[in-house]
């Protein structure tokens, strides 16, 4: 795999855990916003499975489905998509470090 192909890879993945951080962010409001015990209309993403050779499309594809959870279970799927979303950062950093090493390294 170049450094490309990683940062490549990680920005999908950022753009990914995002959209599903805005969707788990929005719950949290839509239960917060809903009376004790009833339903609210909750979203639910799901990441899309795409062939390595196909062009990459929507990473995710997001669903209505009734919630009758809490909010302290909507802002417990904020934080998973935020722990997600820094690991992918960090593995992009990564990347990022690895091509600047290989622009010094050619400049030699």
């Amino acid at each position: 795999m170049s450094e490309l192909e990683l940062l490549d890879g990680a920005a999908r993945a950022m753009a990914a855990q995002r959209a599903i951080l805005d969707v788990a962010a929005r719950n949290v409001a839509a239960a917060q916003a809903a009376q004790p015990g009833q339903p609210y209309d909750r979203l639910v993403a799901r990441f899309v499975e795409q062939d390595d050779d196909a062009d990459p499309g929507e990473p995710i594809t997001i669903a209505h489905e009734p919630g009758t959870g809490d909010a302290l279970t909507e802002l417990i799927a904020v934080l998973d998509a935020q722990r997600a979303y820094d690991a992918n950062a960090s593995i992009f950093d990564v990347g990022k470090r690895l091509a600047e090493r290989t622009l010094d390294i050619e400049r030699t």
